[in-house]
Formats: C-alpha cells, sequence, structure tokens
C-alpha cells in the first residue's frame, strides 16, 4: 500500500529517535511538488519533533523533492543518497544536518 506525504508527515514525530540526535535544535523545510505538493516543517528540541504544514521563514536546512521520491525515499524503496546524486532531491542550508536525517527517524 502506497503511503502519502500526509501519512509519512503525521507520522515522523513517532518515528523520531532522540538519542540520535542529541542536543539537535534545527527547523527543517520540506517543499515538496508533484501529486502532493505543498510545504511541511519539521522542529527538532528538546529531544522532540513537531510537524506543521506550512512554511517555516528560516529553517536550518530545506529538503526539496517530488512528492513521490519523497515516499519511497522515506519508506527505504529509493536510497536518499543516489535520489540527491540523481537531482530528485536538492537540499540547501546545513548539509550535516541533511546527512543525520535519515538516521534519526525509525524508517518503515
Amino acid at each position: 500500500m502506497t503511503q502519502t506525504v500526509v501519512e509519512l508527515m503525521s507520522k515522523m514525530p513517532k518515528a523520531f529517535l532522540p538519542e540520535k540526535a542529541p542536543g539537535l535544535d534545527a527547523v527543517i523545510q520540506f517543499k515538496f511538488s508533484g501529486a502532493e505538493a505543498g510545504d511541511w516543517f519539521a522542529t527538532i528540541k528538546n529531544d522532540k519533533c513537531t510537524v506543521e504544514q506550512g512554511a517555516y521563514p528560516t529553517p536550518k536546512m530545506t529538503l526539496s523533492a517530488d512528492s513521490a521520491d519523497y515516499v519511497k525515499i522515506f519508506t527505504g524503496e529509493l536510497d536518499g543518497m543516489q535520489a540527491f546524486m540523481a537531482g530528485k532531491l536538492k537540499l540547501a542550508g546545513d548539509l550535516n544536518l541533511a546527512m543525520k536525517l535519515m538516521t534519526m527517524f525509525k524508517i518503515r
């Protein structure tokens, strides 16, 4: 069953692994194009993750992708690094944070 961006974004707080992001205080902006176009942001602070729909004025990092590709990356069907190298995933801001992103969440 294919998941939607809305389902994945709503699961992010429960999938967050605070032990993988000690002391992190950051906002990550997600910009989706395609079938489920829209803006979301995740706030990671005090060992918690919250997700809201909309644009954040000063994110530490911005991730842009087609919504279908993001779903594949988050569910493990598409490797995030390969997607980045192929131009399917664009990152701006703190790239070290981007590298940690996939380890901070329990995928699947």
